[in-house]
């Protein structure tokens, strides 16, 4: 598995700020967070960096910007979607803990909005729940740009600090997450590869 990270890490720069900017964006903006952490893809963004492959500062700019971007559109699913949005099948097997999460968006308001920001569920159903709860968005956007400027300086500077080493990712976000990471960088590199072959087919094939 680590050679499979160490490809992806070798991969031109630009695909490793697309995937990871995607990522952390559909994680919360279409609930991508109930299959694949985007802090899984925003620690592998900073260890990009610590090997000097990416710019530290572009990395995390694009986490950030990706991370309130998403909750953002979150936050209009949720508003436009109303309650027949916790009746999606793929919501309504966490009804419970949507329950939960809701009360505490209501009680709590924007500070809800900043701590779901540091766990993968609440993560990918806050921004969602805020819109459903009417949540005005100016109080919803200062606290969501204070998360994902936390979260996502404190996530490429942890895979920063890391480095290339798969153990500690591991340790980290548990043996699951860091299979996802693998699965992410196979599919990447598939794309990049047959992008690279058909690109050198065309230039050699004669006008």
């Amino acid at each position: 598995m680590n050679a499979v990270i160490d490809h992806l890490l070798g991969a031109p720069a630009w695909l490793v700020y697309v995937v990871v900017g995607l990522v952390v964006f559909a994680e919360d903006a279409l609930f991508v967070g109930f299959v694949l952490p985007g802090e899984t893809l925003a620690i592998l963004g900073g260890a990009t960096a610590s090997l000097g492959h990416t710019h530290l500062t572009a990395v995390m700019a694009i986490v950030v910007v990706a991370a309130v971007v998403g909750d953002s559109v979150g936050y209009e699913v949720g508003r436009l979607g109303g309650p027949r949005l916790l009746t999606l099948p793929l919501l309504r097997r966490h009804e419970s803990r949507l329950q939960d999460a809701q009360d505490v968006v209501r009680r709590r308001g924007g500070p809800a909005i900043f701590l779901g920001r540091w766990t993968a569920f609440f993560r990918a159903v806050t921004p969602a729940l805020a819109g459903l709860s009417r949540m005005p968005y100016r109080t919803f956007l200062p606290w969501n740009a204070l998360g994902g400027l936390a979260w996502g300086a404190a996530a490429v500077t942890a895979g920063y600090v890391a480095g290339v080493s798969y153990q500690r990712v591991e340790k980290w976000l548990g043996a699951g997450a860091a299979g996802v990471v693998v699965a992410v960088a196979a599919v990447a590199l598939v794309v990049w590869q047959v992008r690279k072959r058909r690109h050198a087919r065309n230039a050699g094939t004669p006008a």
